[in-house]
């Protein structure tokens, strides 16, 4: 479910990232802790 739920958000935030929604926000700093929040995951696998 919470592994469901990350994809989700992550999806998210890509798409506003691409869109140029972050940057207008000044929230560019959700990729680099989407990025934060994946390195766990991929160092373990």
């Amino acid at each position: 479910m919470l592994f469901a739920l990350f994809y989700v958000i992550a999806i998210a935030v890509l798409v506003l990232h691409f869109t140029g929604f972050l940057a207008r926000h000044n929230l560019e700093w959700l990729v680099l802790a989407l990025a934060v929040a994946v390195f766990p995951a991929v160092i373990y696998l």
